[in-house]
């Protein structure tokens, strides 16, 4: 119409002009610029370029194999023998030829500016018969190149092919309407399955964790299982991942599991192509499982689809059965192109070994089998192959074109799930004698397991009590769901999500602070869910971490006084028995509802009674039932304004002390229990105003201080005066049999003083 309001027949006018440059101006006067600026007139615009990138060469060269029915598949008539129906068969078809396409566009879009996400299969297209050997009610972690299974396994759960390749194409375009992460990142998942990306091994110890969690589940009362009874927990990798620390903790406690006659029907699929980017393994994998692996092994030609199905068929069955570990290992794919985009393998690979590679063509060698058994023709195959071929960039164009992420506001509101408000206060007063915090620690987490059927608690060496003695004969009242398991931080946390995933609620004690630094991997992997998933697929746990800040023994080592707070984690520090009571009530519904809550538990406190000698005043009585701390609630002692001394933890006990010797000196003080250390709570706004002076007193070390969050925050919003200062504990270790390094009450007055 706009050409013809210029006196001219658009159509002819259009056939005239054979100049791309000239096309493209003459579209972005009539339309702006963002016809010029599609994914689709960049293709055009490109297209002979394109012809160059190895993936699309591939792409021609399948086509010119399927026009041509070339290719072998050996054993490739069995396939119906083997159970497998023509639906079946077409599914796995659909669900290999929609992944190497799927990859070609999305190469082609990374090309273009257009996709961000380039790693994909170039050789494990064959892997959609992984689907069929599982059932639509087993989880199963998949490797970031394996989007064949996941592809097969949302077919068979009803998902359309037109939707899961829209969708796929949303995900490498990260366009905010892809329903796996909204556009915060690409991941492959589905309807069973948890979203993994390219994270090397991350997903195999949480797949360990569901496997034990979804049997434990099962054996307790009153509990509602994510997964029926016979589950098996699949989760796959590649043979550079078997190297990785993930993947090693992960068969360790399968193992460990199977020998302590625990059931844990967990199958490690293992694609072998010898190659980890660019280093070369060399043979590595063969002697790696042969050396490492104690559970049984079924290995098989990962370039012949019966091979495949029959290897992850009989390696499935046995860990449902049997109720142990077991490995499938897809020997022999190869790697047609390189890792991604970025990869550049002429720098460590001959032209011989790059051609060998790409004339394997295992895309091709399925179709074969497909033919041979009888379900499709040659030229039903290539006619599936174009509809795929036009649907996948006709997706890419669509998702190309969707809304990105764009709000700040709105990525920081999905780093965790939105806290519930703590449940009303009870008029009963406290009852019981007063205690030492130690003491109530315990009580609340049997309350907890008492009122609660599908919490439990999992650490080391918590079925005898524990290093500081808090879960003190738990485990005699509760058998199965007070639990030991091996020193290991990375299984311990993986196993709280695991067991998240398969319907309970865990607590998981970290024996000492310094110790989360051997699992901070998988802690942090934790916190990224809810945000991975936008919001979808969050993991709720309580992480208790103890052996933290001052005292004399065990060193640095035991007395670590730094913590790991990444986005999404509510992190507190309590300073006394009754808060920690109802804070712990708090953080464990909180959990329940898919937040992850970290408590930091003093050592220095646990067993404390006195402010000052004799006073008892750090007893306290066991709170009533149902009445909660959230974390926004903050404690003033004392009313003065001339200084007010903002801490925790620790620093409480030590702020008094020093608030003591300041009043003595005829100063206005008061002393502010902050617990909450990962954000501002709400009360701290109107705890410190009007104050002429405000201390920030942090019993971390110094340029780790949570507190320097607080103080920046507040100060940004114009809400502290200009006399404020933060003291915290020494930048370096603790020594042995010491506590010159500790925040101390001198440190504080100093620093009220100036």
């Amino acid at each position: 119409r706009a050409l013809d309001q210029r006196g001219c027949c658009g159509e002819k006018f259009l056939s005239r002009l054979t100049d791309q440059q000239e096309m493209r101006s003459l579209l972005s006067s009539l339309y702006g610029r963002r016809w010029a600026h599609t994914l689709r007139s960049k293709r055009e615009a490109r297209a002979e370029y394109l012809q160059r990138i190895p993936e699309v060469l591939q792409r021609q060269r399948f086509r010119y194999g399927v026009s041509k029915g070339a290719g072998t598949e050996s054993q490739a008539s069995s396939l119906l023998h083997l159970g497998l129906s023509q639906l079946d068969l077409r599914t796995v078809l659909d669900a290999g030829l929609a992944t190497f396409f799927l990859h070609v566009d999305a190469r082609i879009a990374s090309e273009l500016a257009e996709g961000f996400y380039t790693i994909g299969p170039c050789g494990e297209e064959t892997l959609g018969i992984v689907a069929m050997a599982l059932r639509d009610s087993d989880c199963a972690a998949l490797h970031y190149r394996h989007v064949a299974t996941s592809l097969a396994r949302s077919l068979r759960a009803g998902v359309p092919l037109e939707q899961l390749m829209m969708d796929r194409a949303r995900g490498f375009t990260v366009s905010s309407l892809d329903p796996l992460t909204g556009g915060n990142h690409c991941c492959i998942g589905g309807p069973n399955d948890p979203l993994v990306t390219s994270t090397l091994a991350s997903q195999a110890p949480p797949a360990v964790g569901r496997a034990l969690g979804s049997k434990l589940a099962h054996m307790l009362p009153n509990v509602a299982p994510t997964y029926p009874k016979d589950m098996v927990s699949y989760v796959s990798v590649g043979d550079g991942s078997v190297n990785n620390a993930h993947f090693l903790a992960a068969v360790n406690l399968s193992e460990y599991a199977q020998h302590k006659k625990f059931k844990c029907p967990v199958v490690f699929g293992i694609s072998c192509n010898d190659l980890c980017i660019s280093l070369k393994l060399d043979g590595w994998t063969d002697k790696f499982l042969h050396q490492r692996l104690g559970m049984p092994v079924f290995l098989c030609d990962g370039k012949s689809t019966a091979e495949v199905f029959t290897a992850t068929r009989d390696a499935v069955q046995h860990s449902r059965t049997r109720g142990g570990p077991s490995a499938v290992v897809f020997k022999g794919l190869p790697r047609r192109f390189g890792h991604a985009a970025t990869d550049r393998q002429q720098a460590y690979l001959t032209d011989e070994q790059i051609q060998e590679a790409m004339d394997t063509d295992v895309l091709l060698q399925m179709c074969h089998a497909v033919v041979a058994s009888g379900v499709l023709s040659w030229a039903e195959v290539a006619e599936r192959m174009d509809f795929l071929q036009h649907l996948s960039e006709k997706s890419f164009d669509l998702a190309a074109e969707e809304p990105k992420v764009l709000s700040r506001e709105h990525v920081c509101a999905l780093a965790a799930q939105r806290a519930s408000p703590p449940a009303p206060r009870p008029s009963v007063e406290p009852k019981g004698p007063a205690q030492v915090m130690r003491k109530l620690m315990t009580k609340v987490f049997e309350e907890q397991l008492q009122d609660h059927p599908d919490l439990v608690y999992i650490g080391e060496d918590v079925e005898h009590g524990g290093y500081y003695t808090v879960t003190e004969g738990l485990h005699r009242k509760f058998p199965m769901r007070v639990a030991d398991f091996p020193p290991d931080e990375t299984t311990l946390l993986a196993a709280g999500i695991g067991y998240f995933q398969a319907g309970l609620v865990p607590v998981v004690e970290i024996p000492y602070a310094k110790y989360l630094d051997c699992g901070a991997d998988m802690f942090h992997e934790a916190a990224t869910l809810n945000w991975l998933s936008a919001g979808q697929k969050p993991v709720g746990l309580v992480v208790r971490l103890q052996g933290f800040d001052k005292g004399l023994f065990g060193g640095n080592f035991h007395t670590h006084n730094a913590i790991h707070m990444p986005p999404g984690v509510d992190v507190v520090c309590f300073s006394n028995g009754a808060d920690y009571v109802r804070g712990m009530r708090y953080a464990i519904r909180q959990a329940r509802a898919g937040k992850i809550v970290m408590s930091v538990d003093c050592t220095a406190l646990l067993n404390e009674r006195h402010l000052q000698p004799g006073d008892n005043q750090w007893l306290c009585s066991f709170p009533a039932a149902r009445d909660e701390r959230g974390f926004d609630e903050v404690t003033t002692y004392g009313s003065g304004k001339e200084v007010v001394i903002v801490t925790y933890g620790n620093g409480v006990r030590t702020g008094l002390l020093a608030a003591h010797k300041l009043r003595a000196e005829g100063r206005s003080v008061s002393v502010v229990d902050c617990p909450l250390l990962s954000a501002v709570p709400s009360e701290l706004w109107a705890a410190v105003a009007g104050a002429q002076r405000v201390v920030f007193a942090d019993i971390c070390k110094e340029f780790q201080a949570p507190l320097s969050g607080h103080a920046i925050a507040m100060q940004n919003a114009g809400h502290l005066v200009s006399g404020w200062k933060l003291v915290a504990a020494s930048r370096t270790y603790n020594p042995l049999g010491s506590l010159v390094t500790f925040l101390n009450e001198e440190d504080i007055l100093a620093a009220c003083r100036s």
